[in-house]
C-alpha cells in the first residue's frame, strides 16, 4: 500500500454516524486515507476530531488541517422527530455553510464535495416515482431545513465541486433502533408478540446501508458538480409488506397495535423514487432487495 503521504484524503463528516461507518470502509477499499469529524466527547485519534459544524472556526482548523482531496458532508441531525427545532436548523444550514465557506478558503481544493441532503424535501409528492426534477414541498422541519441548505449550497457552487444527493429511506446493520425498520426488526429478535406502529399503509423506499455507501462513492469519483441525484431502490415497500417479511423471516407473526403518538401531522404516504438519473452516471449498481437487508439485521448477532 502506498504510504499515507501519497495517499488521496477523504473527509467524511459524522464519521460516526451510521452512514459514515459504511462510506469509511468504501473509501477505504477505494484507496483513501479517511479523515473524519464527529459530535461529541468520543475517543478520537490523529484522524478523528470531535467537532461541533457550528463552531467555525473549528471548521476551519480541520479543513486547514486535513486538506482534503473530497469531502462528504453526512453530519446533520437526521431524525425527523427531533424535538429541538432549533438545533435541526442551526446545524443543517449554518453548519453546512461553515463546512462550504472553510473548503472555498482552503488553499487545496477538492476535487468533489459530496452533500448528503433528503427526499423528505419533496414533501407529499404528486408524481410517482420521483425524478430530481420535482419539485419540491417539504412538509416537516427536517426537510425544510434539508432543502434551505441545497439552496444555500448554491452559492458556493461557482466555487467548489458541489454534488448534491437525495437519500431516500435506507437501513440496515448499525442504524439507531429510534428508526423504523431497526424497531421492527429488534421486536422480532427479541420474540416480542406486540409492537406499537403508526400507519401501516404509508410506503417508502427502502435501500441498504451498502447500496448507499457505494453510490457515494461511485459519485465522488465521477464528479458531477452541480447535479443532483436521488439515490434509492426504485421500489415502495408498506409497513404491512415489511411486516409480512420480517413473519417469514422469524417464522411468526406480531400483533401491531396502532399507537396515534407515532402517526405524525402531514405524514408522507408513498415516497418511492427513480434512480435513473444516478445509474446513468456511475453505472447501475444491484439494489439489494429488502429482504436480504431485513434478513441481515435480524441474523446480525445482538440485541
Amino acid at each position: 500500500m502506498a504510504p499515507h503521504s501519497k495517499m488521496k484524503k477523504a473527509l467524511i463528516t459524522g464519521l460516526s454516524s451510521f452512514t459514515g461507518r459504511y462510506l469509511k470502509t468504501e473509501l477505504e477499499a477505494a484507496g483513501y486515507r479517511v479523515y473524519g469529524s464527529i459530535y461529541g466527547s468520543e475517543a478520537v485519534g490523529d484522524d478523528v476530531t470531535s467537532l461541533d459544524l457550528c463552531d467555525r472556526g473549528g471548521v476551519q482548523a480541520l479543513i486547514d488541517k486535513v486538506r482534503p482531496d473530497v469531502v462528504v458532508h453526512l453530519a446533520a441531525i437526521s431524525f425527523v422527530a427531533h424535538g429541538d427545532v432549533a438545533e435541526i436548523y442551526s446545524t443543517n444550514i449554518v453548519g453546512s455553510r461553515n463546512l462550504l465557506e472553510a473548503l472555498a478558503d482552503c488553499e487545496k481544493q477538492p476535487t468533489s464535495v459530496l452533500i448528503a441532503s433528503s427526499a423528505n424535501i419533496y414533501g407529499q409528492a404528486l408524481v410517482d416515482p420521483i425524478v430530481e426534477t420535482t419539485l419540491a414541498n417539504p412538509t416537516n422541519d427536517y426537510g425544510v431545513s434539508k432543502y434551505a441548505m441545497e439552496q444555500m449550497a448554491h452559492l458556493w457552487m461557482d466555487r467548489l465541486p458541489i454534488t448534491i444527493v437525495r437519500p431516500f429511506n435506507y437501513t440496515g446493520v448499525g442504524q439507531a433502533s429510534k428508526f423504523l425498520l431497526p424497531k421492527i426488526v429488534e421486536s422480532y429478535k427479541r420474540g416480542e408478540r406486540e409492537i406499537e406502529l403508526g400507519n401501516l399503509d404509508v410506503a417508502r423506499d427502502f435501500s441498504d446501508v451498502r447500496f448507499v455507501a457505494k453510490a457515494y462513492t461511485k459519485l465522488l469519483e465521477k464528479y458531477p458538480a452541480g447535479e443532483v441525484f436521488n439515490v434509492c431502490s426504485g421500489v415502495a415497500h408498506s409497513l404491512q409488506q415489511v411486516l409480512s417479511l420480517m413473519e417469514e423471516i422469524a417464522g411468526y407473526k406480531i400483533s401491531v397495535k396502532i399507537n396515534p403518538d407515532f402517526v405524525r401531522d402531514n405524514e408522507i404516504k408513498v415516497l418511492r423514487g427513480s434512480n435513473a438519473k444516478l445509474f446513468k452516471t456511475i453505472g447501475s449498481i444491484q439494489p439489494r432487495p429488502l429482504s436480504e437487508t431485513l434478513n441481515w439485521m435480524y441474523e446480525y448477532p445482538g440485541a
